[in-house]
């Protein structure tokens, strides 16, 4: 089978990328059932499949012994902010909260710590602050019985999985700085492109005569000052040179050598290194499209340009009464065509807020909405509490510290690399 070259040169591509691919799958993600991280996944109430689960007690917490003293650490949930319920005993029996003093203390990734204090409540210690999500932090418990002092640690880790910086890069997984920023509201309107009236040149004959030579043809670009083509006058019989009198491209030829020539427009010439887009403003968006908003024009092709209407119409078109508002826009790379549809999102409001993330970085993590922060080699989840957006930025009102490094990029991955740990949430 005869192949052409362009078609051995796909397959070949093609081959390379499924190799890379799984390589990639080996070196990122591992084997089934195994954890790029390294890392245990969750404890008290947060398990992997495969791990070790912990020694459970009555009510199904974790429990925690030394000699004849026992917690049970409970994370209650149901109807409430989640909050620690510890259970104490001794020697198996259940103890008078009110005989134990307990502080719990949640180290956090980014140096967060959350120390819950206790009260007692029923026959159980109420602990006093919301653990607030993702439940994955280090665990310290210290608490007094008759006169002892007690103490345990242990991590409780879910949502979190480590990445050697350089596989990071290799795998495209990019991060940004959670910040302020400002969100807009547009009103998106279409138009076409046009040639701007003062670039637009159309020659004529300065004497009848005859065409003897053409110089430059359709499609050319041309120098203010060179010659197009020579035309013999029909009174002298003297020739003379028909000169561009702007710099820019032929868009119209309309004469033929031997042709005589009259008032005829022998030459259309454009310059296209500026242009006007012309958007139609309907109805109730004539009240809120002015004159100096910004707009992020696009063209079918996906080119986009940022401008800002210079002018808009007094006079309403006949037959659609719309309303016409310019954009005048640099084109030096002539991308923009007259003639071209295009859209433009006019920009009628900007907010400028505390906090936002692009919608790039959001993923579906349990019931949650989420981003994934970034601490040095090691990412983890932020369940997101989210409010106002555009169409990039969405505004952050919890969930996430400003200032975090969160990832923008194939954020996918590293969602895929924790679930694929096994990991569960459950108290």
């Amino acid at each position: 089978m005869n192949l052409s070259a362009n078609t051995r040169q796909a397959i070949a591509i093609a081959v390379i990328a499924v190799i890379v691919a799984v390589v990639l799958s080996v070196m990122f993600l591992g084997e089934p059932g195994s954890s790029a991280s390294g890392e245990t996944a969750a404890h008290g109430g947060h398990e992997e499949a495969g791990h070790e689960e912990a020694a459970r007690g009555p009510h199904g917490g974790r429990l925690l012994e030394n000699d004849h003293f026992a917690l049970e650490l409970t994370l209650f949930e149901q109807g409430v902010p989640p909050e620690y319920h510890v259970y104490a005993y001794a020697d198996g029996e259940p103890l008078d909260p009110d005989n134990v003093d307990l502080t719990i203390t949640l180290d956090r990734l980014g140096g967060r710590q959350d120390r819950i204090s206790f009260k007692p409540f029923e026959e159980y210690l109420r602990g006093q602050q919301t653990i607030v999500e993702p439940h994955s932090f280090d665990v310290t418990v210290e608490a007094s019985y008759a006169g002892q002092d007690y103490r345990w640690q242990f991590d409780n880790h879910e949502g979190r999985t480590r990445i050697p910086e350089a596989m990071a890069e290799l795998s495209g997984i990019t991060t940004e700085t959670a910040g302020p920023q400002t969100l807009e509201r547009v009103v998106t309107l279409h138009g076409r492109v046009q040639v701007d009236p003062d670039r637009l040149s159309q020659l004529r004959a300065r004497f009848p005569g005859v065409v003897q030579s053409i110089e430059r043809n359709l499609g050319a670009r041309v120098k203010q000052g060179e010659t197009l083509a020579v035309i013999q006058s029909n009174e002298s019989l003297q020739n003379y040179a028909l000169k561009a009198p702007i710099d820019g491209v032929i868009i119209k030829r309309n004469l033929q050598i031997g042709q005589a020539t009259g008032e005829a427009v022998l030459f259309v010439i454009a310059d296209l290194s500026q242009v006007w887009v012309e958007l139609d403003v309907f109805g109730r968006d004539t009240e809120q499209v002015e004159v100096g908003q910004n707009v992020h024009v696009a063209n079918l092709e996906g080119y986009q340009h940022e401008g800002v209407i210079d002018w808009i119409s007094p006079l309403a078109e006949h037959a659609s009464q719309s309303v016409r508002a310019r954009i005048v826009l640099d084109n030096p790379d002539g991308r923009l065509r007259p003639g071209q549809f295009v859209h433009g999102d006019v920009v009628v409001e900007q907010v400028k807020v505390p906090l936002a993330v692009r919608h790039s970085a959001i993923q579906r993590f349990r019931d949650f909405k989420v981003v994934f922060a970034r601490f040095d080699d090691t990412y983890e989840v932020r369940m997101l509490e989210l409010g106002r957006r555009d169409g990039q930025w969405v505004e952050v009102l919890g969930g996430l510290e400003p200032g975090t490094p969160y990832v923008t990029q194939n954020s996918y991955l590293i969602k895929a690399d924790i679930q694929k740990s096994g990991a569960k949430h459950a108290h």
